[in-house]
């Protein structure tokens, strides 16, 4: 309870009192009103950091909704001041705010749902479709496999890429520019590349190895881990691809080692990870453009209403307006499940969310981002937010609850797969859903193909091997763990 207290008085009072301090304060109805936002996903943010156990799915969208429509939207509010041009009146800015706590409520009741029926199950109840899929193990045979394709298209597409390695360490914008007229199919190419690599990187240092056995994949996985680690230092750093990206391949790695995934440790590695998304993520894009201006440090309060960055609560309200103008689309819902259909033979498909606000706005800079608090409302009004993020919690319960159960399965793919999204979880809260669609597609589906099911892993064990007690493979350094 000491610790709670501590975590909520951090976050729900002395971090949003120095932003209104810093600006003093427009009293307004919304203003009222996000305080309570602030202070809902500041008190759950609070008992993520302080539960007893490790609850990555959480986190991810509590430090979303508490730094990019808390946090950021206060400022705004209280100094009336937005990163870009648009303006709403006094209603949109309460419509918004209210769609926002409507999210996290539904959200919360969602989650709350989800335990229940857990704890109503029990431990004796038999794995439903979720755990059976997220108790699949890495198959050698097929990581290895995964390992030569990365490579394979390493030497093919850096080889091709202008200023090849090179390239790498210069900007996006440097990247982008030189793909030319073919940038779209540079950008698909580009993640083929590095998704693999990171899936490989990350398959390696947890696939299972039996003491005093498989000594060919010990001596390959030694072989091929500084290879894919100098391969992803390329293809994965944060000059080169978006930072959301970038931080998601760096914090996976560092959650594969199985010590940090203990409680205690968790939570003073997450209370890092929310001090350096306040405090260092505004100044991480300096690799961004090719001409770069020299850092200006600047309060936190004034990165939130003046940084592009987090826009996210001014798309909020740009979006009241837009459906205000335009109404709901619910047709819209289907551009991401399908979004490899091209246009060619869909011309009426939708249009990225986050470009058609940028265009209402009158904005010449179309990446902007597009919530899925306002995405979703886009597509049939409040009860589509509602449904979505009943949805959503009951699914980020469930999926860090499977997470906790096989925490000492070897190879499991929940130990892989649920923190990689549960951090790249705020890219697809910030949205938009048709721009992230391929990546998050590559992200689940790369690791699936990696893994077998349980029970055709345990005949291959009994047929090929005496049953012996796997362990995971140590990363270099940890000191290993058994």
């Amino acid at each position: 309870m000491a610790a709670v207290s501590l975590w909520a008085v951090v976050l729900t009072v002395l971090l949003p009192g120095l932003i209104l301090q810093s600006h003093g304060a427009h009293p307004s109805a919304a203003l009222v009103l996000q305080c309570v936002v602030v202070a809902h996903s500041g008190g759950a943010l609070a008992r993520v950091l302080t539960a007893s156990r490790v609850r990555f799915v959480a986190l991810g969208f509590w430090v979303f909704a508490y730094i990019w429509l808390g946090l950021a939207g206060l400022a705004m509010l209280a100094a009336d001041a937005y990163p870009w041009p648009y303006r709403t009146d006094e209603t949109t800015a309460l419509v918004a705010v209210a769609l926002v706590e409507l999210g996290l409520l539904a959200h919360s009741a969602g989650a709350a749902l989800a335990a229940r029926r857990e704890r109503a199950r029990g431990d004796a109840a038999p794995p439903g479709r979720l755990e059976r899929v997220l108790a699949r193990r890495v198959a050698p045979w097929r990581l290895l496999a995964l390992c030569g394709l990365a490579l394979g298209l390493a030497a093919v597409l850096i080889a091709g890429q202008p200023g090849r390695l090179g390239a790498y360490f210069t900007s996006r914008q440097a990247i982008t520019e030189a793909g030319g007229e073919d940038a779209s199919l540079r950008s698909l190419l580009s993640w083929s590349l590095s998704v693999p690599a990171f899936w490989a990187l990350l398959g390696l240092l947890r696939v299972p190895c039996r003491p005093g056995g498989d000594r060919w994949l010990r001596a390959v996985r030694w072989l091929l881990l500084p290879v894919l680690l100098a391969l992803n230092v390329v293809v994965n750093n944060p000059i080169s691809k978006p930072r959301f990206w970038a931080g998601m391949v760096l914090l996976t790695l560092v959650f594969s080692v199985p010590r940090l995934c203990r409680p205690r440790a968790f939570r003073v590695t997450s209370a890092a990870i929310l001090a350096a998304l306040l405090f260092v993520f505004p100044y991480s894009d300096y690799f961004r453009y090719s001409d770069r201006e020299t850092l200006t440090v600047a309060s936190l309060a004034d990165q939130f209403t003046s940084n592009g960055d987090y826009d996210a609560f001014q798309q909020m309200q740009t979006g009241v307006d837009y459906a205000h103008d335009h109404g709901f689309s619910p047709q819209n819902v289907l551009g991401p499940p399908l979004f490899m259909v091209p246009r060619a033979m869909w011309p009426e498909k939708p249009e990225d969310t986050g470009i058609s606000l940028a265009e209402y706005a009158g904005y010449e800079f179309h990446n902007l981002s597009a919530p899925l608090w306002i995405e979703s409302y886009l597509w049939a009004g409040p009860l589509a937010v509602i449904l979505v993020f009943l949805l959503l919690g009951a699914f980020g319960r469930r999926v860090d609850d499977i997470r906790h159960r096989l925490r000492e399965s070897p190879g499991a793919l929940a130990a892989l797969l649920v923190p990689a999204f549960a951090f790249y979880q705020m890219v697809f809260l910030r949205g938009s859903l048709l721009a992230i669609a391929g990546p998050l597609t590559l992200l689940v589906a790369v690791p699936l193909l990696i893994t077998t099911p349980v029970a055709r892993a345990s005949r291959f064990r009994s047929s090929a091997m005496p049953a012996a007690s796997p362990r995971h493979a140590s990363i270099p350094g940890t000191g290993g763990h058994p």
